[in-house]
């Protein structure tokens, strides 16, 4: 941290306060720490392909029979030393995506989602009990829409103006997180905590999909939470920090440390 930053919060002079400047914007959004979730593992779910090029070729296969494939998935935000982090998953020490995946032809989209995420995330069994077990999952705003043109890996924020029937439209989703929740990862899957600057500019290790997710959200603005349940910092400006630099955190699934770095699929 530099000094500049250092005097400023160790400073006894209040800010000087614009003037209002909140002008049509979204709810103030809720952010509970992390250590409020509980996090544990469950059988393994291998992914249905073993290769790109057979994952492109299902999709073709779906497009042939159920016309435009539908995804979704979700962008789960809690925080870390006041600082938004964003819960994704890691396969094989390599590929990053978010919770979610394609729907079934015959789902609701809010319906079918939330079951995707059951499958990904919700405790089996008698795993765990207690609060949080069974909570519903609050599916919130839309916050991109990213569309496959043709059969191939490149997704685009837009439809081509050449493209009228793209294959697939992939939703990403703003989920909020209860106050307390219980996650299970698949054991051949990491469940990480990767902080909002981690993500930004970063296309080379996330992909241009995860990589956007900061500029997806600062539309927001956050009010952190802390385990007793009071606000301890609001964006823009003020309440406690303290020194720890926020990083990624393994919080289920695969080993213990992080390895090697990674793309989105």
């Amino acid at each position: 941290m530099s000094t500049i930053t250092q005097s400023a919060l160790q400073s006894s002079y209040p800010p000087l306060l614009p003037k209002e400047f909140n002008g049509n914007q979204p709810k103030t959004i809720r952010l509970f720490p992390l250590s409020n979730y509980t996090f544990g593992t469950k059988d393994g779910q291998p992914e249905e392909d073993p290769s790109v090029m057979a994952r492109l070729k299902r999709l073709e296969e779906h497009y042939n029979e159920y016309g435009m494939r539908r995804t979704c998935e979700g962008i789960l935000v809690c925080h870390e030393h006041n600082h938004p982090h964003v819960l994704m998953l890691q396969i094989a020490n390599a590929f990053f995506k978010l919770p979610g995946d394609y729907l079934q032809p015959e789902d609701e989209e809010i319906d079918g989602f939330k079951n995707r995420l059951n499958e990904r995330l919700a405790p089996v069994g008698s795993q765990f009990t207690g609060e949080g077990v069974n909570d519903e999952w609050q599916i919130a705003d839309c916050l991109a829409q990213w569309w496959r043109p043709n059969f191939e890996t490149f997704m685009y924020p837009f439809i081509p103006p050449h493209v009228t029937r793209p294959k697939e439209c992939k939703k990403l989703y703003f989920i909020q997180l209860p106050k307390s929740k219980v996650l299970s990862v698949p054991k051949n899957m990491k469940l990480l905590a990767v902080p909002l600057f981690e993500l930004y500019d970063n296309t080379q290790r996330y992909g241009p999909q995860l990589s956007a997710i900061p500029h997806l959200l600062s539309r927001y603005n956050f009010e952190y939470i802390d385990e007793k349940g009071e606000i301890v910092a609001v964006t823009p400006g003020g309440g406690p920090m303290s020194g720890n630099v926020p990083q990624t955190k393994v919080l289920a699934g695969g080993d213990e440390e992080m390895n090697g770095d990674g793309i989105t699929s």
